[in-house]
């Protein structure tokens, strides 16, 4: 016997409660907010399952399928311009959507990914995931330094603060500071 499967598009939808939460960030899709469903491959049994975003949290972490799903007919998407120059940017620097937020390094035994030295207590370290069958995996960190030549990009402050939502407002302006300085 055959059987085939149509692969389902990407798509934009209101959330129909607010169980769901988004793969990029962890926070709670409040229900009829507007959401991204990224459609894979079951790797459980046979099918599809759809992961839901904040579509932000989408443009950052899934530019490829966010852009995809942009092209389908479907509600409007507030914000859509800005949305698709978000997604357009990450697909064309790959390594942007590893970001994960940033942190103060709570000891000095991490080791940047980019230049393999200690991050030392206290200091800023950015997060790293990498996407595996559906799911982010912590990856590391690097150096607030070695930013430009690991992500081959220097404007990723607004990212990075939008992964940080546990950051208080002293932390956010003083990680806001150093990314300026470099």
């Amino acid at each position: 016997m055959f059987s085939y499967t149509v692969a389902m598009p990407h798509i934009f939808e209101p959330a129909a409660t607010g169980r769901a939460k988004c793969r990029g960030c962890g926070v709670a899709i409040a229900k009829g907010e507007l959401r991204f469903g990224e459609r894979l491959p079951n790797i459980f049994g046979e099918g599809e399952a759809t992961h839901w975003f904040h579509p932000r949290c989408a443009a950052y972490k899934r530019p490829e399928s966010f852009i995809e799903g942009l092209k389908e007919p479907g509600p409007e998407v507030p914000d859509r311009e800005a949305l698709e120059r978000i997604a357009l940017a990450t697909q064309a620097h790959s390594r942007l959507q590893r970001i994960d937020g940033a942190e103060r390094s709570p000891s000095s035994q991490a080791k940047c990914r980019q230049c393999k030295e200690p991050i030392e207590k206290g200091a800023w370290r950015i997060r790293l995931v990498f996407h595996e069958e559906g799911n982010f995996s912590p990856g590391g960190y690097i150096h607030l330094a070695c930013r430009g030549v690991y992500f081959e990009a220097d404007d990723i402050v607004e990212q990075v603060l939008h992964f940080s939502p546990a950051l208080d407002a002293a932390d956010r302006d003083a990680l806001r500071a150093a990314l300026a300085t470099g």
